[in-house]
């Protein structure tokens, strides 16, 4: 089952503005605000079938607003 057919990404919890899932050089995955720039934690996996799950940890930290912003007062 590929995860990302159903993700339920909402709004960034700073601004409001879309949320956009990156997956780096394929050994971690964050999501970042496309406005504000704000991110979540990398979540790192070792092997390419816990990718889906890495996603699902992400998304989670995104939705409940565990974000990082490196704009002062946000």
């Amino acid at each position: 089952m590929d995860i990302r057919n159903g993700i339920d990404l909402q709004d960034c919890p700073l601004c409001g503005g879309a949320g956009i899932l990156e997956i780096e050089q394929d050994w971690c995955v964050n999501i970042s605000c496309l406005d504000c720039g704000c991110q979540t934690a990398d979540v790192a996996y070792k092997k390419p079938e816990d990718k889906d799950a890495a996603i699902a940890q992400a998304l989670e930290l995104w939705n409940l607003g565990k974000v990082v912003a490196c704009s002062p007062g946000l």
